[in-house]
């Protein structure tokens, strides 16, 4: 089984969020390729963590969708391509593998329904001091332990891009999902696992963006807000 993510941008002039989810829904049930799907979409729900959008990418993307499928083959995929077309204006798609440190136990996944809390994405380019190998290791084998140790997440999970499949795709290297409580899209304390404690969230602000420069450049990331909508459950 392989794992696709799609960044997708909204067609003009934009569609219903909820109806689009339901007709996304229903046509990605029709698909027998797919085992799962999930929908990442910047909706009305996630609009007080607009503060902590990060925009690099012109213009930014509105939404992921994540896809399991028994094969990512350019004939394969077609029929899921088309759907997204017909539906978008723009997609660009990336066969990732996918490491998930801290599994959602919290809440549970409901088929069609919204997970409570928000999922902060982040899309990630590697900096060009540092070679591939490097970048890794800071990332997931440094810098994952402190991400879990200073923010108050219920999932998180790392995708590291294998290749573009779309032409002039943004060349991220990595798609990241930060599952938190819906009081930290207002409060840095409660984001930061320190609700009620300026020392605690002090410290653990600045622990997680000594590591974050350790392995990327500000400036150069994509981060947004969102819902977490599971389409279809792994069958």
């Amino acid at each position: 089984m392989q794992k696709l993510i799609y960044a997708l941008w909204r067609a003009i002039p934009p569609q219903d969020d909820e109806l689009l989810r339901e007709d996304l829904q229903e046509a990605l049930r029709r698909l027998r390729m797919l085992r799962a799907a999930q929908l990442n979409l910047v909706d009305e729900a996630v609009k007080p963590a607009a503060p902590l959008r990060q925009i690099a990418t012109q213009p930014p993307p509105d939404a992921i969708l994540q896809v399991w499928v028994d094969s990512a083959s350019t004939a394969l995929r077609a029929p899921l391509d088309a759907l997204l077309a017909a539906r978008f204006a723009r997609q660009a798609c990336y066969l990732v593998s996918e490491s998930q440190p801290l599994r959602n136990t919290a809440h549970p996944p409901q088929q069609g329904q919204r997970t409570p809390g928000f999922a902060q994405i982040a899309l990630l380019r590697r900096p060009i001091r540092l070679d591939p190998n490097s970048w890794r290791q800071l990332w997931l084998d440094t810098h994952t332990s402190v991400a879990l140790e200073t923010q108050s997440t219920f999932e998180y999970t790392q995708n590291e891009v294998i290749r573009a499949l779309s032409p002039q795709a943004p060349n991220w290297v990595a798609v990241v999902e930060e599952c938190f409580p819906a009081e930290a899209m207002r409060d840095p304390q409660v984001f930061f696992d320190a609700r009620g404690d300026q020392a605690k969230y002090q410290r653990n602000l600045r622990r997680m963006m000594d590591s974050v420069e350790r392995f990327l450049d500000l400036g150069t990331l994509d981060v947004m807000a969102t819902s977490q909508y599971p389409l279809l459950l792994p069958r």
